[in-house]
């Protein structure tokens, strides 16, 4: 159980407090409710590129890090589809420094033309390095706009086209922050050692006087049933075939949710899971394989992918990924699979909410989603996901008409390897992409 205390200031900023008297340390974590969701269609990129330029210094402090790492923190962020997330974490008796570097940057960013075209020639650089001159790092460039007709989340976080960033005016950029990064749109987290008192007496005297802002309310479109499958064929200068399905699932809140989670560690959890098992290890039809789902907000997707064994047809390998689903919307699982996925979420969950960081992050999340105290209830929801649960759910998800289908074939010819060797492979199983932060 992660005790908290939660109160909210005029401006409309919630606060959210964990005390937490076994470390000499604290985290300041101020997660605002923006995300590349809430983008224009022809300004996308935008809340990536504020994760730079609101390092860049504000109108009364030229410097974010100088003062923080002079005051013995360290500080990092994200952005995704859903939320911009800024954390820092430094000794709990200098917390007021975070206070201040946190306060002021709300209230007082600084914009000019020099600090815009160095952010922008940073997060440009980015972009070709890891979606255009990368192997395979359009992947989901193409997905996203395949599976998505409609809803923002067909474009990635790093933007949709590269000059969206490379032709960004100072006064969009200007636009964008007075319109999102607001006290009435963020959520300020403090845990460690640190006193309600304390943060409260902090919170006001640092954040008290930023105006609330104009509310901003989300109007997003949200996309319709997919009706018919959809497919797509690439040929490029990359070293494998490769596979990619994806089914639309429910949103973060859908109580599916849990279920789809459940399924894809069935599925793709490392190198005991159905797919590897199968398909690396025993038929050798894929060199790695993984199942993943974007747990966003609004509706997102469930995908397979996997690199072929040269010689195998995308076709073959497909049709073996269809029947490895096939078993899974037929047969119940066994009792003793289903319970080892749930002791394994048991284990994760306890092993994140160890380190103080994690628990400010996942609070924050929680608050985002509407309550910080589902932090305390969710193994409680995947420790209700039944087999039945299981089959019926995959009976909804994985049918033809909802599945978007990437063949990204490799124009290479040579002599390769026909597999790899079994670590090899076991170790990759382990380390493919990451929905989540894509």
């Amino acid at each position: 159980m992660i005790h908290f205390e939660k109160f909210v200031l005029d401006n409309g900023l919630r606060v959210i407090v964990h005390e937490d008297k076994s470390t000499p340390m604290a985290v300041v974590d101020v997660m605002y409710d923006v995300g590349a969701r809430d983008e224009d269609e022809n300004h996308t990129g935008f809340a990536h590129l504020f994760e730079h330029l609101m390092f860049g210094g504000s109108l009364h402090i030229e410097s974010y890090d100088e003062p923080l790492q002079m005051a013995g923190g360290e500080n990092n962020a994200y952005t995704t589809n859903d939320l911009t997330n800024y954390y820092c974490q430094l000794p709990a008796e200098n917390i007021e420094t975070a206070f201040w570097l946190e306060s002021d940057r709300m209230c007082s960013l600084a914009f000019n033309e020099n600090s815009l075209e160095v952010q922008r020639k940073v997060v440009s650089e980015e972009f070709k390095e890891q979606y255009i001159n990368k192997p395979y790092g359009d992947v989901w460039h193409k997905l996203r706009d395949l599976a998505y007709k409609v809803h923002p989340y067909k474009w990635m976080t790093i933007g949709q086209d590269l000059s969206h960033i490379e032709n960004a005016k100072l006064q969009d950029v200007k636009d964008f922050f007075y319109k999102h990064y607001t006290p009435s749109n963020a959520i300020l987290t403090v845990a460690g050692n640190v006193t309600v008192e304390q943060v409260k007496a902090l919170a006001e005297k640092w954040f008290g006087d930023i105006p609330a802002g104009k509310k901003y309310v989300r109007k997003i479109k949200q996309e319709p049933e997919q009706k018919q499958p959809r497919m797509m064929e690439v040929a490029e200068s990359v070293p494998l075939n490769a596979l990619y399905k994806c089914w639309h699932i429910g949103s973060r809140l859908d109580k599916r949710y849990y279920v789809d989670e459940v399924i894809t560690e069935i599925l793709g959890g490392g190198a005991s899971s159905r797919l590897f098992q199968s398909l690396v290890k025993e038929q050798q039809l894929f060199s790695s394989i993984d199942c993943s789902h974007t747990g966003s907000i609004d509706p997102g997707v469930l995908c397979i992918d996997g690199k072929l064994v040269r010689g195998v047809t995308l076709e073959e390998a497909e049709n073996a990924v269809i029947a490895e689903l096939e078993k899974m919307k037929t047969e119940l699982i066994h009792e003793a699979e289903l319970q080892k996925i749930k002791n394994k979420t048991e284990s994760m969950l306890a092993f994140e909410d160890i380190s103080l960081m994690n628990r400010a992050n996942s609070l924050a999340n929680y608050e985002l989603l509407g309550d910080a105290n589902l932090m305390n209830t969710e193994l409680e929801s995947y420790q209700a996901v039944t087999r039945e649960d299981i089959r019926e759910e995959c009976r909804k998800v994985f049918v033809e008409s909802n599945c978007s289908t990437l063949y990204y074939r490799s124009t290479i010819k040579g002599t390769f390897p026909v597999a790899e060797t079994e670590n090899e492979a076991e170790a990759e199983a382990e380390t493919d992409f990451d929905l989540n932060v894509l």
